[in-house]
């Protein structure tokens, strides 16, 4: 982190796998807000529309809590860990039943201010 200041926003328990959100991570990390969030609007992926609600937060929150000017902001940090995984039954042939795994994720955005 370039700077000592910075907000962040959390989303816990979003039912997306976290491999897919990290590919989306990937491309806005390092990004000034305002590119990150153009770069998701364009972006065909379920992960997009949940980071761009995140980012906004984390403005916000920097804007409100910290007193930071929102057009310095960057993504600083980005990240999704595994959360808890949902174990689901499907039946199978001859009486069996597969495990389906519905994975969630908790999926944090830190954005610091550019010196």
């Amino acid at each position: 982190m370039a700077s000592s200041t910075s907000a962040k926003a959390q989303l816990n328990y979003a039912r997306i796998a976290p491999r897919k959100v990290k590919i989306v991570c990937d491309l806005i990390r390092g990004k000034d807000t305002k590119t990150a969030a153009a770069l998701l609007n364009s972006t065909p992926k379920a992960a997009s529309e949940l980071l761009l609600k995140l980012i906004k937060s984390a403005v916000a929150n920097a804007e409100n809590n910290f007193a930071l000017d929102p057009d310095k902001l960057y993504i600083s940090e980005t990240y999704a860990n595994p959360g808890p995984i949902l174990k689901r039954m499907m039946p199978r042939a001859q009486g069996r039943g597969f495990r389906i795994n519905k994975r969630t994720s908790h999926i944090t955005v830190v954005v610091a201010e550019k010196e």
